[in-house]
């Protein structure tokens, strides 16, 4: 599909250099798109357009922004999808499943596109990369790897805020449990099993 391809042209010029949330995750993200719709036999067109323009606004972590990149995503992703003559009815699905795949939003996506977009990504933050762009991250924040009296929560609340391996608790190893497709979920309990080795890894040399 062509279009895809000046959709991707377009994509390369806005994207920041985030290394969480660069070209390369949206490369990430497409492929699993691409492999679960082909499984669930899903409209292509519309779920790898929103794969592509799924994060064209990032706010940093850091910023109070940052909850609402999903939506500014969303609207952006209008204009350029009107650009391209998408129909009215095709530009709101692509613009909905883009608003409601962050797990920020705490939304399960009501249409299919929508919910394969969100496993799709929620599947980019699992497995080994899904720990390099944890500590990717981190390192952007300042923010240390572990809290040193209680590295794994056993005692406490998990704070990513404050600490990288907080996030596997808070909210890495949830991610397996609230997949939309019977693909995603398995290659979630896949890639969920790597991060369990990790810090199982991890507890041992720490």
């Amino acid at each position: 599909m062509k279009v895809l391809d000046s959709i991707k042209s377009e994509v390369i010029k806005i994207m920041d250099n985030d290394p969480a949330h660069d070209f390369e995750h949206v490369m990430r993200v497409y492929n699993n798109a691409q492999k679960i719709s082909k499984k669930e036999k899903a409209n292509q067109k519309l779920i790898l357009s929103a794969a592509l323009l799924h994060d064209i606004v990032s706010y940093p972590k850091s910023s109070k922004r940052s909850k609402l990149s999903s939506i500014e995503s969303s609207k952006k992703s209008k204009l350029i999808l009107k650009k391209y003559e998408f129909t009215d009815e095709e530009i709101i699905v692509v613009s909905n499943a883009i608003a409601d795949h962050s797990f920020s939003q705490n939304k399960i996506p009501q249409t299919l596109e929508g919910k394969i977009l969100q496993d799709a990504d929620r599947l980019d933050a699992l497995g080994a990369i899904g720990i390099a762009r944890v500590f990717a991250t981190s390192g952007s924040l300042n923010r240390p790897f572990y809290n040193i009296d209680d590295p794994f929560c056993a005692k406490r609340n998990p704070d990513d805020n404050l600490w990288a391996v907080d996030h596997f608790f808070n909210k890495l190893l949830k991610l397996e449990f609230m997949m939309n497709t019977k693909s995603g979920k398995i290659e979630a309990k896949k890639r969920t099993k790597v991060l369990r080795t990790f810090l199982k890894e991890l507890k041992n040399e720490v």
